[in-house]
């Protein structure tokens, strides 16, 4: 035996283990049986954890009662109104120009100040003016020397021509002398007049009363006379009003109640008609409707004593027309809708046996609405349930909420004044 073979005899090949093929076929069911129980344990848990987020529901009695808050129909008094959005309109708005060309020199108002008529508001530089009225002062004054002598002369005339010293048509002559210088004193006084009010015109005060808007012209800066630019808007803002467009038929809802009263009230609120900013009255009425819109054009007045209207705000007004007195009411939320009808729920006490109070679906009419209260056909004292409406059903069985919880309070008005 040579080296080579004493080598492989010493160090035999090692035999590969192998997994009989059947062996694999017998893990498989130990694995789906495992999948299985989870899956079991999984859909246990849902069904339970689905269970018990049932429970409070109470659809029916097999896991309780639902607990609700309740709302009692009262005798109250509601108002009709007419709503439409409006805007903020000066009484008065000036825009002041200038009338005399001229250089600015002193504008005397602070922007955004209250002004008052006679308040000065800018100087135009007058001494181009002020010669002007110098001149005419001075030619009147030598028109009416060359008056007084003319007259003068008439005098003398008269006298000769009484004693036949001079003929008469010399008279005459100096009489329309004397006519011709006194036209000429008076187109003096018309130019001296003239020259007088352009000199005023360059102290220009406040025409109205009212608030004075930013600054639109600087001092040094030139202006023509009536022109394009204004040198300062004034807005009268007290009172002010607002002028709104209701529907064609209201028309009729509106049109008696002004013509009896002259004393139709209104609410304005905001853009988002959410916050009532102050009140007012119906103060006039557009003589024709507007054939395009269908519409009416109103106005109403405001005292703005705190100035919480601008003018040119959009605003939300409520035009109060009739007031319903001794009516049923309920609050808007306890009213539920469907696809048909207004409904609540009505809460009837055991009887039958009955250990719980359950709740009856009763269709209602809602009438007028005004803010958070609603005109029902409900007796007066009818209870109601006033929350927890996705839990409840025709005969299911509630427990009432202990007083002081949500929904017992009702509120009356037209809106929840933010103020």
């Amino acid at each position: 035996m040579d080296d080579n073979e004493r080598t492989v005899a010493s160090n035999p090949p090692r035999e590969s283990k192998s997994v009989p093929p059947g062996e694999h076929f017998h893990l498989w069911p130990w694995l789906l049986g495992g999948i299985i129980l989870l899956l079991a344990v999984i859909a246990f848990l849902t069904h339970r954890h689905s269970a018990a987020t049932a429970a409070p529901r109470g659809r029916g009695g097999a896991f309780g009662p639902t607990m609700v808050s309740t709302a009692t129909a009262q005798k109250g008094t509601i108002g009709v109104y007419v709503n439409a959005l409006g805007i903020v309109t000066p009484v008065y708005t000036v825009s002041v120009e200038a009338r005399v060309a001229g250089q600015i020199v002193k504008v005397s108002y602070q922007e955004g100040q209250r002004a008052r008529i006679g308040d000065p508001l800018v100087d135009i530089d007058p001494r181009p003016y002020q010669a002007a009225v110098n001149q005419a002062q001075g030619q009147l004054e030598h028109d009416t020397a060359l008056l007084e002598d003319a007259q003068i002369d008439l005098g003398r005339y008269r006298e000769a021509m009484a004693s036949n010293a001079i003929p008469e048509q010399q008279y005459e002559t100096q009489l329309a002398t004397v006519h011709e210088d006194e036209g000429t004193v008076q187109l003096d006084q018309g130019n001296l007049t003239n020259a007088e009010v352009n000199l005023d015109y360059c102290h220009i005060t406040s025409p109205i009363d009212g608030r004075v808007g930013l600054r639109l012209v600087d001092p040094g800066n030139i202006v023509q006379a009536n022109g394009t630019t204004p040198l300062v808007v004034i807005a009268q803002l007290q009172p002010i009003t607002v002028v709104f467009n209701v529907a064609e038929d209201d028309i009729p809802k509106i049109l008696p109640q002004f013509h009896k009263s002259k004393q139709l009230s209104m609410d304005i609120y905001d853009r988002e008609d959410q916050v009532k900013i102050t009140t007012g009255t119906l103060d006039a009425i557009d003589n024709e409707i507007n054939t395009a819109t269908g519409t009416l054009k109103l106005r109403g007045v405001c005292s703005n004593e705190d100035e919480s209207l601008v003018p040119n705000q959009f605003v939300n007004v409520h035009l109060l027309v009739n007031t319903l007195s001794n009516i049923t009411v309920l609050p808007n939320s306890v009213i539920q809708r469907n696809s048909d009808t207004a409904f609540v729920y009505l809460v009837k006490t055991p009887e039958n046996g009955q250990t719980n109070q359950t709740v009856e679906m009763h269709p209602v009419n809602v009438g007028a609405t005004d803010g958070n209260v609603s005109q029902v056909d409900l007796d007066p004292d009818t209870v109601v349930a006033a929350d927890n409406f996705n839990r409840l059903t025709d005969g299911a069985p509630v427990t009432l909420r202990p007083a002081g919880g949500q929904g017992q309070g009702q509120g009356h008005g037209h809106k929840k004044d933010s103020q």
